[in-house]
């Protein structure tokens, strides 16, 4: 029997391996906080890490318990495409997101990102799958809405007959997140005749280019001198939390001087973003999330009114905060590098 080929873009190369099949195996769990990906570039998780991404999703837990009580309203679920119908076809484009429980942000990050899909790959039947079994758990129970998980989609995939897979995920880094996927497809090797895995958000310096360039566009209305624009990320104590410093030094080089990005969970902390501000001569501040989605760490966390949020940090600094509650899926070009990404990753499998 010939054997199936992975592609793996991030390492250029491509994987093969004998899954025993796809009854049975066991459901990979992400164990990460909320909507960014906390995540780390090793296979393997160091004690240290697995204490983190533990105490995350404990966190996240309580919040999935406490659903019941939401005064607040994420907007109507039954607008967003949960992509998990079955009459697949021969081709599949699979994204793969972390997930959100807030329903309009959700549709205009991830459903715009795979409706972008939709248009750049019409040959493909694009379909969706989510790694956060909380989130999931969280939306079926409230809204009575199913999404798939990574098993569940892959599963679904397999009875379908799909011969070739190409998988997108929307992960803002290559870590943890990204590595679980990539070994959960691995299982899958027997199941189609191709399979590819294509890169996250982040990965080269043309990335990061793109990914500046639609932000700081974006908030090209506040950039008046007078301004800091923040973006905050999720942040993470592993090695793959370097994108949030290397995304900084790039703004600076790139001459956004009024631009600050910092992190819930690691460095740079919101004192540091606070620091640097205060160094400046600015009377107002931009809060915007540098998360795929705008969720419950936009929400709370940035624009909350509670201690120990940014919008009520700066305001007790003496700023007057705008919070902008923009996930990077909403933004165009960031949705076109996802395509780019997918793109690169269907070519490979003819290389």
């Amino acid at each position: 029997m010939k054997m199936k080929k992975i592609a793996l873009l991030f390492a250029v190369a491509a994987l093969t391996a004998a899954a025993a099949g796809c009854a049975g195996q066991e459901q990979t769990e992400t164990t990460a906080a909320s909507e960014a990906a906390a995540e780390t570039t090793e296979t393997e998780t160091t004690a240290a890490e697995q204490e983190e991404l533990a105490v995350e999703e404990t966190a996240a837990a309580e919040e999935t318990e406490e659903a019941g009580e939401e005064n607040y309203d994420t907007g109507d679920a039954s607008l967003d495409n949960t992509r998990n119908q079955d009459g697949i076809g021969d081709n599949e484009l699979l994204v793969v997101s972390f997930g959100t429980s807030y329903n309009d942000s959700r549709r205009l990050t991830v459903g715009a990102i795979e409706e972008a899909m939709e248009e750049a790959f019409p040959d493909y039947s694009v379909r969706r799958g989510f790694t956060s079994q909380i989130i999931i758990d969280h939306v079926k129970s409230r809204d009575k809405v199913s999404i798939d998980n990574v098993e569940e989609a892959l599963n679904r995939a397999a009875d379908n007959g799909v011969k070739t897979l190409v998988i997108q995920p929307t992960h803002l880094m290559d870590g943890l997140e990204y590595t679980d996927l990539v070994n959960e497809v691995a299982e899958y090797s027997d199941a189609f005749e191709k399979v590819a895995v294509g890169k996250p958000l982040l990965t080269s310096d043309e990335d990061f280019d793109q990914v500046i360039k639609a932000i700081t566009e974006a908030t090209a209305e506040y950039d008046d001198g007078e301004t800091a624009i923040c973006f905050m990320g999720h942040g993470t104590e592993a090695d793959s939390n370097a994108v949030y410093g290397r995304m900084q030094e790039k703004l600076a080089a790139a001459g956004y001087d009024n631009y600050y990005v910092g992190t819930v969970e690691a460095a740079p902390t919101l004192d540091d973003v606070l620091e640097a501000v205060k160094a400046g001569s600015y009377k107002k501040v931009v809060l915007e999330p540098l998360m795929i989605v705008a969720g419950d760490h936009a929400n709370n966390d940035m624009a909350g009114d509670e201690d120990g949020s940014w919008k009520k940090a700066f305001e007790d600094a003496g700023y007057e905060v705008t919070c902008i509650l923009r996930g990077l899926g909403e933004l165009e070009p960031v949705q076109q590098l996802f395509v780019e990404h997918a793109r690169a990753a269907m070519e490979s499998l003819d290389q």
